[in-house]
């Protein structure tokens, strides 16, 4: 799993499934149904830490198939679970669209994208998402309205409901592509300036807690720079905990409750990872 996470760690799993179309999901699916195995969806794995000695795990990845992007109206986008937000975004401002700029630099998936809520910069995709089609675990295809898709911070219905994400529909609005591209170019550079984007990482660790910032938390009490074999709490943004060269998810878990036990004891404030976690525990 080393090679399908952003984090570049983990062992490998049971059994993977690249699927290109659509059309083979239910029977996929309802195999598995079938013989009482529950599958692990996976986009770019740019949200996922995975064990170093990997996972019994049947992993369904649809980056590198899904990935149907079309205008479907005036404003209207369909985006396929394996299309990632950078390739949405710049579609969009390609289409003279205008609301998706702020997902231009989240390195994940529409799929991943949808089943955290993803957003940066005061955006999300809560803020565009009409309607998501996905597949249940005994193959049978389902479109999910906005309101039954219980969008909050980082959450979403599929956190609870084992469904694989196919596609979604997005509503834009008119926009000027210069002036769209012009936003995207400025929030990339906010971005490089700001993350550590020269490690492997799986983006903010932790979630922000209310009405504060956790990087901030981490920062007051000292943590910034803080290591753990080949992890370590950025010196850049200690909201990322990055592997700096040969870090193992051991590293890396051992690190974070560290920050985590650390940031309680000074603060009282309990950080709530935003990473996912297969095959390992904190």
């Amino acid at each position: 799993m080393a090679q399908h996470t952003s984090f570049k760690v983990g062992g490998p799993v049971a059994l993977m499934a690249l699927p290109k179309e659509a059309e083979s999901l239910p029977i996929l699916l309802h195999c598995a149904w079938e013989a009482g195995v529950v599958p692990f969806f996976l986009g770019k794995g740019s949200n996922l830490l995975v064990s170093d000695q990997g996972a019994e795990a049947f992993v369904v990845k649809t980056a590198g198939g899904l990935d149907q992007l079309e205008r479907t109206g005036e404003t209207s986008l369909y985006v396929g679970a394996g299309v990632t937000l950078a390739q949405a975004a710049v579609f969009a401002a390609n289409q003279s669209l205008t609301g998706l700029e702020f997902a231009h630099g989240i390195p994940g998936t529409l799929g991943g994208g949808v089943f955290m809520n993803a957003g940066a910069y005061d955006g999300e995709l809560s803020q565009v998402l009409r309607w998501v089609d996905c597949v249940d675990p005994q193959g049978q295809p389902h479109r999910l309205e906005l309101p039954e898709l219980e969008l909050g911070y980082r959450s979403s219905v599929f956190a609870r409901l084992p469904w694989l994400i196919l596609g979604a529909g997005l509503e834009l609005a008119p926009g000027e592509t210069e002036a769209i591209r012009a936003r995207m170019a400025e929030l990339a550079q906010r971005r490089r300036s700001k993350q550590p984007l020269e490690y492997p990482s799986a983006g903010s660790t932790f979630k922000r807690p209310p009405g504060q910032f956790a990087g901030g938390l981490i920062e007051q009490c000292g943590l910034k720079g803080a290591r753990v074999g080949g992890a370590q709490v950025s010196e850049k943004h200690a909201g990322f905990v990055v592997n700096t060269g040969g870090a193992t998810c051991q590293d890396i878990l051992a690190l974070i409750r560290q920050v985590r036990e650390t940031v309680q004891r000074e603060t009282g404030v309990l950080l709530e990872p935003e990473v996912r976690l297969l095959g390992c525990s904190l």
